[in-house]
């Protein structure tokens, strides 16, 4: 396809996305009671954003232009945290995980394939080159300690090798000799031909039967070729033709991916650099000058100049935020209003006993209001990501001529926007350093003060986070290599098989929606499965602002019969995402790093790795014997429950911005407590086993 095409199927997703964005504002902002008009509401809309998101991940993918691919990525983003807010609510609505909309399906004249959900191509590509090096160092560490062996290579004597030249040699002599005495043979022929047309003069029937011979030869190898090539496809050698014309695009996206980053880097540099010279000095005193005039109006209202924001805090980005001095002046009462309710607040503390009759009662007449107002959608995180994608979008590339751009390279202008942003936020941190001496020097001149608070408050924080570290001193200094190093020679870092989740062969439920009719309940099909697995495993690890804005899970439970394909969903989440994979199964674990001490130098040693290193899952099988009801005696010397205290921990300690997912897989969840069970996984996932149609399409 050409670049045209891809165009316009970012152009076709973007006005899709505007009609969805405009329906929304019209049907979810007001309440509704009927819980079917809602989940069907519900449902399209999934499906609506399901078709965008396939087609924007195809014109990221396919597109050569990084400032384009660049604004599809934050739409992008948006989208499949959308995806995901939507999958909540149905949840919620249902009151289970798997949701059947054959009906819905069927209505809109859709297949199962087109809800499939897509893997970004960009997880991996845009961090190849470090997944490679990494997959490297993992190699060569397990080949050091044994863990891994190294293919056995055949040797060969020196005669051997001689041999083989030598053949090799008279090969290529005897095919040189037999080309050289063809060719004489050929000049041989043509000379007598030449005498004997000279002698006997040109003949019509001798030049009809050489045309004739000619053309007949022509036709039957070309019958010869057909014929053959059909046999090979009979005997399963060769691909269709239509399967050879995806192959053809798929070399051709080959070379796409090959010149993407290659085009932009050229000039991005050079022309930093020529901001940095030419906009640099008047960048420095308009900051100068806006960072000045902000002391003194603070001065002129609150009566004393402000603190300086912290780097933590943004620096001059909070001072030269949109607020009025006014705003600012309510935001420092604020602030004084809160230290007093705090304090206000140890004093209620006695008091709750009494109240806490009465608070019981108001949750019920609440719960009585939402039922007689209805269902109402959530706030978003993601429609202002879409929002300003659209608009941008809108503003720039829309009615954009890009009759000239035909090599698809960089546009100098939008370049130069992108870095201005990134000189000012340098010479930013060189004007903070400058204007804090300012307002130092101005205090003591003015009010005759020393600004020796915030020193304080920083020598305080810096005394409390070494008490926080002194726990953990003995992995302080150390590096991520070594510990990377450390985890993989215990075998508690594992190298994940090369597994794609279209490889989990699957078929979809078509009477889930006729079962639900009659009262009865359908068991999930695969295909839901591998959709829960997408979205809820491999979406969120795979994008960062997914991740932190988007309602995910922090730990993911896989329970299901034994040989349903549990550990391969495990492998196809680290193979789609490029995530590390960390084995904390009780076996594995038994015997290592022995007491409370050191299970909690492991935990901290996998939390460190993972973390520096995200995307990571951490994966432990057989999980319910860790809240096992009763140990068996073969498995005293295990210990399996040496977890099962430390785990809540573990998953407290993951924030928001941390792709790190934990992942159980169980045959026997049953045999656990289930309080303690539910508690640390938030998503349960039921496995079945493969249905007749699952079995029958694996051949096919």
């Amino acid at each position: 396809f050409s670049i045209s095409t891809y165009n316009k199927m970012w152009t076709d997703a973007q006005k899709d996305l505007d009609i969805q964005l405009r329906r929304e504002r019209e049907e979810f902002l007001q309440p509704e009671k009927d819980r079917v008009k809602v989940f069907k509401m519900l449902a399209t809309s999934y499906i609506k954003y399901m078709q965008i998101f396939r087609n924007l991940e195809t014109a990221h993918d396919q597109l050569v232009h990084r400032q384009k691919r660049a604004v599809i990525r934050q739409v992008l983003d948006g989208v499949i945290g959308r995806i995901l807010e939507m999958k909540k609510e149905m949840v919620e609505l249902e009151n289970s995980e798997f949701h059947y909309i054959d009906n819905i399906l069927e209505d809109l004249k859709l297949l199962p394939e087109d809800i499939e959900v897509p893997i970004p191509r960009y997880f991996i590509k845009e961090k190849l080159e470090v997944l490679q090096q990494r997959e490297k160092i993992l190699d060569q560490v397990l080949l050091n300690t044994g863990l891994q062996i190294q293919q056995p290579l055949k040797a060969m004597t020196f005669e051997e090798a001689i041999k083989v030249i030598q053949v090799a040699e008279r090969a290529r002599q005897g095919r040189c000799r037999a080309a050289f005495m063809k060719q004489i043979y050929l000049e041989e022929k043509r000379e007598r031909q030449t005498k004997l047309q000279v002698q006997m003069g040109p003949n019509p029937d001798d030049a009809a039967t050489r045309i004739q011979k000619v053309w007949r030869g022509y036709i039957q190898r070309k019958k010869t070729v057909k014929m053959r090539e059909e046999e090979m496809i009979f005997l399963g050698m060769s691909l269709p033709p239509h399967l050879k014309a995806t192959s053809v695009s798929q070399m051709y996206a080959g070379q796409v991916n090959a010149l993407q980053g290659e085009v932009q880097e050229r000039h991005e540099e050079d022309i930093k650099d020529k901001l940095r010279e030419m906009e640099g000095l008047n960048i420095k005193e308009t900051l100068q000058d806006q960072i000045g005039q902000c002391f003194i109006e603070c001065r002129h209202i609150i009566g004393k100049f402000p603190d300086y924001p912290t780097e933590a805090a943004g620096g001059s980005m909070a001072i030269l935020s949109e607020k009025t001095p006014e705003q600012v002046a309510a935001e420092l009462a604020a602030k004084e209003e809160m230290a007093l309710q705090k304090k206000a607040q140890k004093e209620k503390k006695e008091k709750e006993g009494g109240k806490e009759k009465t608070k019981g009662k108001k949750p019920q007449k609440t719960g009585k209001k939402e039922e007689d107002e209805g269902w109402k959608m959530g706030p978003s995180n993601f429609l202002s990501i879409m929002e300003e994608g659209s608009s941008q979008y809108k503003a720039v590339w829309q009615n954009r001529d890009e009759g000239w751009d035909f090599l698809q390279d960089h546009d100098p202008e939008l370049i130069k926007e992108e870095k201005r942003g990134e000189v000012e936020e340098e010479i930013r941190v060189q004007v903070d350093e400058l204007m804090q001496q300012k307002l130092r020097n101005l205090r003591l001149a003015v009010d005759g003060e020393k600004s020796d608070k915030q020193k304080k408050g920083r020598k305080s924080e810096k005394e409390r986070e070494g008490r926080r570290m002194s726990n953990v001193m003995s992995l302080v200094h150390r590096t991520i290599d070594s510990l990377y190093q450390e985890l993989v020679e215990e075998g508690l870092l594992i190298k994940a098989k090369t597994v794609n989740l279209s490889d989990y062969v699957g078929e979809y439920s078509y009477l889930g929606t006729t079962l639900r009719q009659v009262d009865i309940e359908p068991v999930p099909s695969l295909a839901d499965v591998r959709q829960l697995i997408a979205l809820y495993g491999i979406l969120p690890l795979g994008s960062q602002t997914v991740h932190e804005k988007a309602p995910v899970a922090k730990a993911l439970l896989l329970a299901g019969p034994a040989g349903v394909g549990k550990k391969m969903l495990v492998h196809a989440i680290c193979t789609e995402t490029g995530a590390n994979l960390f084995n904390l199964s009780a076996s594995n674990i038994a015997g290592k790093y022995p007491g409370k001490n050191g299970l909690q130098m492991m935990l901290h040693m996998v939390l460190k790795v993972a973390k520096q290193l995200q995307p990571s899952v951490v994966w432990i099988g057989d999980t319910e014997k860790i809240f096992s009801k009763a140990v068996l005696k073969a498995e005293e010397e295990m210990n399996p429950k040496r977890l099962e205290k430390m785990l809540p921990k573990f998953l407290k300690a993951l924030k928001a911005q941390d792709r790190v997912l934990l992942v159980g897989t169980t045959s026997r969840p049953f045999d656990a407590n289930l309080k303690s069970f539910c508690k640390v996984y938030q998503k349960i996932i039921l496995i079945p086993r493969p249905d007749y149609a699952s079995r029958f399409g694996k051949y096919f």
